[in-house]
């Protein structure tokens, strides 16, 4: 035992423990009715998340119960039954086969068991075999390595790494149903403050559904391990009024400006150098000969607050960089380097800011 005690370091576990009890409390204080980017567990905005929430409690609230009741019982033992200085150091009366207790410990457990599987196989059942209300927004969710892709397919619209929807008013639900595919390998796609972990396997349709009550930015990420870069495979969900929603529907069916009908001569030749190089053979431009389906479409590019599946802002610097050298940014990845020349580099990335 002192041998394994040597070699095992016990720090560096006891701090990412604590870190992580820290954020969840940090992340608890955050007020439900302030819309914000905590990815806490405790603060749902969706009815699948709540649902989640109050199992946990119901959990948390009866092991608490048996927690305290053995550690009771614990504590009076060591006291009741201490050694005393008057001990005559003989073994106590030993006493066997009390069919009470013996009935007790036995039945009581599985009536815990019991209760609490019914009550987690209830939420199942509520959340997994919810009714698709006929104005429910349908998203069709594709786990790429390491990015992910968003379709709408009633709505025309092909998108990536960046989710909108919009709000659910309580007294007019408008929850938004997702069909989660893989293009490759194991993801699992997870908001916490939406909904529960589900995962994305290749060949095996899964679906989930949230309906967010409030406005705002929330944020996941792949909650399976996928690869190098699985760790940076960052999910955003922006949940927008109607209004809002229905104007960056309309905006993201809109074909991209050809750069050449531009004043900008730069953004025009950066337009050919994209397609007369690889970059087609992955990305799509709607309105271009660009349809490649392996990365992201980059139709709207520009409209988007973060590239390369949110590890960095959508900067004219980062996007620069993210095209000479991806690794620079998320070591790893899937794209290729472009071996172009500095002139061309400029002229590719202002083509790319002309994508709104």
């Amino acid at each position: 035992m002192e041998i394994l005690h040597s070699k095992l370091n016990w720090q560096p576990a006891i701090k990412v423990v604590a870190a992580t009890l820290l954020a969840a409390l940090n992340a608890s204080a955050v007020g439900q009715g302030q819309p914000s980017d905590s990815t806490s567990i405790l603060s749902p905005v969706s009815t699948p998340a709540d649902s989640i929430r109050g199992l946990s409690f119901f959990v948390l609230a009866i092991t608490g119960v048996i927690f305290v009741i053995v550690a009771s019982l614990l504590v009076y033992s060591a006291v009741k039954f201490r050694r005393r200085r008057n001990d005559d150091g003989r073994e106590p009366p030993q006493i066997y086969g009390s069919n009470q207790l013996e009935l007790a410990w036995t039945v009581i457990p599985v009536l815990i068991v019991v209760v609490l599987f019914l009550a987690a196989a209830r939420i199942i059942h509520v959340i997994q075999d919810a009714r698709k209300p006929a104005n429910a927004i349908e998203v069709t969710v594709v786990g790429h390595q390491f990015w992910w892709e968003y379709r709408y397919p009633q709505l025309g619209v092909v998108t990536a790494n960046e989710l909108h929807v919009p709000v659910s008013d309580p007294k007019d639900p408008t929850p938004t149903f997702l069909t989660l595919l893989s293009a490759d390998t194991d993801h699992s796609y997870w908001v916490p403050r939406l909904a529960g972990k589900t995962d994305l396997i290749p060949n095996h349709p899964n679906s989930m559904w949230i309906d967010p009550h409030e406005t705002g930015l929330y944020l996941g990420q792949c909650a399976q391990y996928c690869g190098t870069q699985h760790a940076k495979m960052l999910l955003r969900v922006y949940v927008q009024s109607r209004a809002d929603f229905d104007r960056w529907v309309e905006a993201e069916q809109q074909q991209s400006s050809p750069a050449s009908a531009q004043s900008d001569q730069a953004a025009a030749d950066g337009e050919r150098v994209f397609e007369t190089t690889a970059c087609i053979n992955c990305h799509a431009v709607r309105g271009t000969v660009a349809n490649g389906r392996f990365g992201p479409d980059l139709t709207h590019l520009m409209s988007r607050d973060t590239i390369a599946s949110g590890a960095a802002p959508n900067t004219p610097a980062n996007l620069r960089l993210w095209i000479q050298n991806p690794d620079a940014i998320k070591p790893g990845s899937l794209m290729p380097a472009m071996n172009l020349s500095d002139q061309d580099f400029d002229r590719l990335t202002a083509y790319l800011l002309t994508l709104h």
